[in-house]
């Protein structure tokens, strides 16, 4: 075989060859899916279980297998990141319902649901909260990881909102929460200074509260003003009286 034919080969399959080995870069892009930069979900129990009470079939129409973000994974790393067990006593258990990921045709349907049932140390429910999210997406898919991990993704924002929301609707009482203060804060001023005091309480006599004025060093103390004459015609007559010429 002559030398020129094999090198034209050779450059024609090189392209080729750097395509699939570039391919693990791509994969590299899909960064897993995590939550722990939401606020966590403190609950009053002692433990949280997790359980997978579904199982992707595997076969069409299911394409879970091909997300780089599996559903099932970010429902756990959502129950991970986000609920935390703050109690002494009784338990929770966070349970994977649905994780579908479904193609047909240029169709491409989601379908999430968890759920939190809380129980006590002998054992019977004490509460329940369910959560579900759908997506459907269609249209041309170039790129079907691409568009899975996207989707998936957007899922995920959902889910974290629509399952705090349930759980806030009905297992409140379930919540660890901060006791709010029983008397307002008192700001301290930034130069250091000492806080403001709040102005004390007019006494009833309508004097105001305030002390009399102090005489310096060098001055005469002012007289105590004496009683107010109430006048003998109306208040509506104090600037012009009517017996006097103007």
């Amino acid at each position: 075989m002559p030398a020129g034919f094999l090198t034209r080969r050779v450059a024609l399959l090189l392209p080729l060859v750097l395509a699939a080995c570039g391919g693990g870069d791509d994969d590299q892009a899909f960064e897993p899916l995590r939550f722990n930069y939401l606020p966590p979900i403190q609950l009053n129990v002692a433990a949280i279980q997790t359980e997978q009470r579904f199982v992707p079939s595997g076969v069409a129409p299911d394409v879970s297998g091909l997300d780089p973000a599996p559903p099932i994974a970010a429902l756990r790393a959502m129950a991970a990141d986000r609920l935390q067990a703050f109690g002494t006593a009784n338990r929770a258990v966070f349970a994977i319902l649905d994780a579908t990921m479904a193609r047909q045709g240029d169709v491409l349907r989601g379908s999430f649901a968890v759920s939190l049932t809380m129980y006590g140390d002998d054992g019977s429910q004490r509460g329940f909260a369910e959560a579900r999210v759908e997506s459907r997406h269609s249209g041309r898919i170039d790129d079907l990881r691409s568009v899975l991990y996207d989707m998936t993704k957007s899922m995920m924002n959902d889910m974290n909102v629509e399952f705090e929301y349930q759980i806030h609707r009905n297992l409140k009482s379930w919540l660890t929460t901060a006791s709010a203060p029983d008397t307002p804060v008192q700001q301290a001023p930034l130069d250091g200074s000492a806080p403001a005091q709040s102005p004390a309480p007019a006494p009833a006599d309508g004097s105001g509260g305030a002390p009399p004025p102090q005489a310096g060093p060098d001055e005469t103390p002012a007289p105590a003003p004496g009683p107010v004459e109430t006048p003998a015609y109306p208040p509506s007559y104090l600037q012009v009286p009517p017996d006097q010429p103007q």
